[in-house]
């Protein structure tokens, strides 16, 4: 786990002194309270010029496709779902369904979530329209023992949006890596329940990130997936995509903190 250090210590005293709107120096949201509810929503065909395409495939792997037509995809484990490969893909060290050895050649920017070399992996790179960074997290093993930096929460921020995938996350979330992350729009959040964050806990972290958009994913049937939404009602809107595929822009965030359940496109 992270200790937090002076300078860090620092930064995050002063980030918890600014108002919501300045906590940070980018062009991420605040946090809006909301009235519960479920909404079914429509799919859109055309991706907008101002919008993030963003594609369920399967497990962890979302693919997202920039207005300047960046294609990421997220704990990449050989698999990309429809279309070009990507130009960037991610991948996170917790299991093989998480990150390959042998990515597509093709792939521009292979972005490994851990340091095979040991210490945290560090990526801050901009491609085209969109600035990529990490914030490194432990991962558990067996027992007491765990795997130190072995996971990274990624965050793209791009057309006015900050994206983050928390990977396999297997820890709640300390004020430093808060801190690092910042606020968040949109999140991809690990709802099993088990092999990642048990749910109350995932629940938790969500509360602290305070983004406006949630989307599950890494769940394994409907049990999972219901006591996630049951734990999330109180606060979030529920919100039932018909498809895999949604587009999202600045100005078509939801206004109240929502839950956004996609149908994975196997």
């Amino acid at each position: 786990m992270f200790r937090l250090s002076v300078t860090a210590a620092l930064v995050v005293s002063f980030w918890a002194l600014l108002p919501p709107a300045a906590a940070q120096a980018n062009h991420c949201l605040a946090y809006v309270q909301g009235t519960p509810g479920v909404v079914p929503v429509k799919l859109s065909t055309n991706q907008a010029a101002d919008a993030v395409r963003i594609t369920y495939v399967d497990h962890s792997t979302f693919r997202l496709r920039t207005p300047a037509g960046v294609v990421i995809a997220t704990d990449y484990a050989g698999y990309a779902g429809d279309g070009p490969v990507p130009t960037v893909a991610t991948m996170n060290h917790a299991h093989e369904t998480h990150y390959t050895d042998f990515p597509d050649p093709e792939i521009a920017q292979v972005l490994r979530g851990w340091n095979p070399m040991g210490g945290p992996a560090v990526h801050d790179l901009k491609i085209a329209d969109v600035q990529i960074r990490n914030v490194p997290t432990d991962i558990r093993l067996w027992g007491d023992m765990a795997e130190a930096f072995g996971n990274s929460i990624f965050i793209f921020e791009v057309a006015e949006l900050c994206i983050g995938h928390l990977g396999h996350l297997h820890y709640k979330l300390n004020p430093e890596q808060l801190a690092l992350i910042g606020r968040l729009d949109i999140v991809f959040a690990a709802v099993d329940g088990n092999y990642t964050l048990a749910i109350p806990s995932m629940i938790e972290v969500l509360q602290d990130l305070r983004a406006s958009l949630v989307i599950p994913m890494h769940y394994f049937g409907g049990e999972s997936l219901g006591a996630f939404l049951a734990g999330m009602r109180e606060n979030f809107v529920i919100e039932i995509e018909r498809g895999a595929t949604i587009d999202v822009s600045r100005k078509t965030l939801p206004r109240r903190p929502t839950v956004r359940v996609l149908v994975p496109h196997y």
